[in-house]
């Protein structure tokens, strides 16, 4: 069983969530952007998926339904 416990909503305030992404903004860091190297059509293929994904994809509802 865990010793942590999650505040009821009410207790955790907007300013207290903004306090804690303060205190981690040090920690993130961002990487180089760089251009995207160009790929040759001759290497691009198609792209294989298992019949058994393909169902689960086909099997789900469109977005917004």
């Amino acid at each position: 069983m865990s010793k942590h416990t999650a505040l009821p909503e009410s207790e955790l305030s907007l300013a207290a969530l903004r306090g804690d992404c303060a205190r981690m903004a040090p920690h993130w860091t961002a990487s180089v952007k760089s251009d995207p190297i160009p790929v040759k059509p001759s290497l691009i293929n198609g792209v294989t998926v298992p019949p058994s994904s393909a169902r689960l994809i086909d099997a789900m509802s469109e977005y917004g339904d």
